[in-house]
């Protein structure tokens, strides 16, 4: 049994799932900005969507509209979450679904895993899902004999190559096309050892060994981008069909979901297919958008369940300013926008939830405690607001979680004698003063002594200018 229950703020269970990293982001990025093919890697990638993403938001003279739609529609999930997920509940169950309810990532694993060992397969087939790599639903099912295969060619990628997912929309994204011929050559049983590197011949790759796998696996696992409380409709929106192959074929159909994805009605639903696209892959609308609602005799899956996972989202609720998170979409404009992510990568942030939205949704799920460095994985440039489909104001969330982190005894005490400093005029007119000094701390303070030189480790020292402003202002 667990000792908390949906709806309790408890944060999500350390040592299961990935929601927390190694070690602290400073020390993460450093990797990243030593690796000059990963900083190519990214920065090709991110430039290349933000390209196309605003050429076609560009398109629309109500983006804006949709935009306050959409942060408006998130607004009131969570103002009466609980009333809709109980409606949706009825509403999934009444067309021949079954809904689960987990409190955490240790419960959704061991219901999803029960099962599918209910099914006698040993074996499932997953549409990409972010939810299950938060739980690390994989490992679980690999711990129970069970084989998780992905079939999203960006995840199959991390999946052979062994590595981890570092990026929301694009989880290969710091992959080169050469570096996944050599995973394929590798990893993939049945490779033509002549494989190129030309995209079309790898995805070719990619689809040979995984049709026959969709042919002969009874049992899908997916994610939902959306569900609809009024008639218990799941949605998925993907690129490449591998989705559909996955939410049809099978006779068994388990999706895990956060609570917070679902919308009261299908009206709801028409304003996320138009932000979401634009915002993410920078098109018009996904190629593929698969929707279900319950079991249909004779087409589909015949048994289907729906997972509703909470692994801290109560928790992330109970914080008025801090919930605003939970509006996210997973449309990754903010990570294509951010100067921090671009640089660092996505694995420095040590969650499955990098960039922006990855460093104010992590600390919140798992306790600020546990993710303290991620709230100051920022310049606070704006930029991913801006970005954001659904209009999070992930700048006023960065400030609002770097004050609920801890802080060392000695750093609470310099920024108390810095607010008494610049409280009393003569005081700070002083300390103008003294500030002309730093100037024998060498170039970019990095000469400051310890414990100062801690703050230079990650950032340059300003140097002062030769007249402040006060001397600028007495001399005229």
């Amino acid at each position: 049994m667990t000792r908390t229950f949906l709806g309790m703020p408890a944060t999500a269970p350390p040592g299961v799932g990935h929601l927390r990293g190694d070690e602290p982001f400073p020390a993460a990025a450093r990797r990243g900005l030593a690796d000059p093919q990963l900083r190519r890697n990214l920065r090709h990638a991110t430039t290349t969507i933000r390209g196309k993403s605003g050429a076609v938001i560009a398109e629309l003279p109500d983006w804006e509209r949709l935009r306050a739609a959409g942060s408006a529609i998130k607004a009131d999930v969570m103002a009466r979450l609980p009333e809709l997920l109980e409606q949706l509940e009825a509403a999934v169950v009444a067309a021949g679904g079954t809904v689960h309810w987990a409190a955490d990532a240790v419960e959704a694993n061991r219901i999803v895993t029960e099962l599918v060992a209910a099914t006698g397969s040993d074996r499932v087939i997953k549409v990409k899902s972010m939810a299950t790599q938060e739980i690390g639903l994989n490992e679980a099912l690999a711990a129970a004999g069970i084989t998780a295969v992905e079939t999203d060619l960006a995840e199959l990628i991390v999946q052979l190559g062994e590595d981890r997912p570092s990026h929301i929309l694009v989880p290969a994204i710091h992959r080169n096309r050469a570096e996944i011929r050599e995973i394929f050559l590798r990893a993939m049983p049945g490779v033509d050892p002549g494989l190129t590197d030309e995209p079309a011949a790898l995805a070719a790759a990619a689809r040979r060994y995984l049709r026959q796998t969709f042919l002969t696996t009874p049992v899908a696992v997916s994610g939902a981008n959306v569900a609809v409380a009024e008639t218990g409709t799941l949605a998925v929106v993907e690129s490449e069909g591998n989705g559909r192959m996955c939410l049809t074929l099978p006779e068994t159909l388990i999706t895990v979901m956060g609570v917070e994805k679902v919308v009261p009605t299908w009206r709801d639903l028409e304003v996320f297919l138009q932000l979401l696209p634009r915002a993410s892959t920078g098109e018009r609308m996904n190629p593929y958008t698969s929707m279900w609602t319950g079991v249909t005799p004779g087409d589909g899956p015949q048994n289907v369940h729906l997972v509703l996972l909470d692994n801290g989202r109560s928790a992330v609720l109970a914080d008025e300013v801090g919930r605003q998170a939970l509006h996210c979409i997973r449309c990754s404009a903010c990570l294509n926008v951010c100067p921090v992510y671009e640089r660092a990568g996505g694995h420095a942030y040590g969650s499955v939830y990098p960039g922006p939205i990855g460093a104010v949704l992590s600390p919140q799920l798992t306790g600020v405690a546990d993710n303290a460095s991620l709230p100051y994985a920022s310049s606070l440039c704006g930029a991913c607001y801006d970005a954001c489909p659904v209009k999070i104001n992930i700048p006023e969330l960065l400030v609002h979680l770097r004050a609920q982190a801890p802080h060392p005894r000695a750093e609470a005490t310099v920024m108390a004698a810095a607010a008494y400093t610049m409280d009393h005029p003569v005081l700070y007119a002083a300390a103008q003063r003294a500030a002309r000094l730093t100037r024998f701390a060498g170039r970019r303070g990095r000469g400051l002594p310890p414990p100062l030189s801690g703050w230079t480790l990650g950032r340059d020292l300003p140097t002062p200018p030769p007249e402040t402003f006060r001397d600028w202002w007495a001399n005229r």
